[in-house]
């Protein structure tokens, strides 16, 4: 199965986010991204890929103790971006040496438990907003510049992190278009001692 680690926004931080993205839409080309349902904005902490489920059960455990390990933490999203005018994201302000350092435990639990990431660069928080086509030979693509000045001065609301979520990803079948990935939260695991 195709999972993830990720710290998943409260509703109060994904309804700002939802009023920031809305004028959004109204953009030149907004109709030629590929936007992010709502329900699935998150901030990936480690990529798994296709992992094996039969080690799951070590994975969750070690992923349970990396948990345990990180203190909550104070998380809002903030600002935003594009990555190389392929993926608009926004992204996060806070304890960011904390999400950091959850990220490297959980991609560190990952390794222990035998499953190989996918995490080959700098940890960056973000979250994935919209997403645009390669465009067609001698076609201009999706300008995204205007999108991520936009961006710029979003700023949610302050939230405590208090888990770590494991997440199923089931990506579309290709048959049905415009069907986007669906994701399914299969753990919690609480950030701290004794939670």
């Amino acid at each position: 199965m195709r999972l993830f680690a990720a710290v998943l926004p409260p509703d109060e931080a994904t309804d700002a986010l939802r009023a920031a993205v809305a004028p959004l839409h109204g953009l030149p080309g907004a109709d030629r991204l590929r936007w992010t349902a709502e329900e699935a904005w998150h901030f990936t902490v480690v990529f798994l890929g296709e992992v094996d489920e039969e080690l799951l059960p070590a994975f969750d455990e070690r992923l349970t103790r990396a948990a345990r390990r990180c203190a909550p933490f104070a998380l809002r999203v903030r600002g935003g971006g594009h990555f190389g005018g392929r993926a608009l994201w926004a992204g996060a302000d806070g304890a960011l040496p904390e999400l950091r350092r959850l990220a490297e435990r959980a991609g560190a639990a990952a390794r222990r438990a035998g499953i190989g990431t996918q995490e080959h660069r700098a940890y960056r928080p973000h979250l994935t907003l919209a997403r645009a086509p390669a465009p067609a030979p001698g076609e201009a693509g999706v300008d995204l510049d205007p999108y991520a000045e936009r961006l710029g001065g979003v700023e949610g609301p302050v939230w405590q992190v208090t888990d770590l979520c494991l997440v199923r990803s089931r990506l579309p079948d290709g048959r049905t278009p415009g069907a986007r990935p669906r994701y399914e939260t299969l753990a919690r695991r609480p950030l701290g001692r004794g939670r």
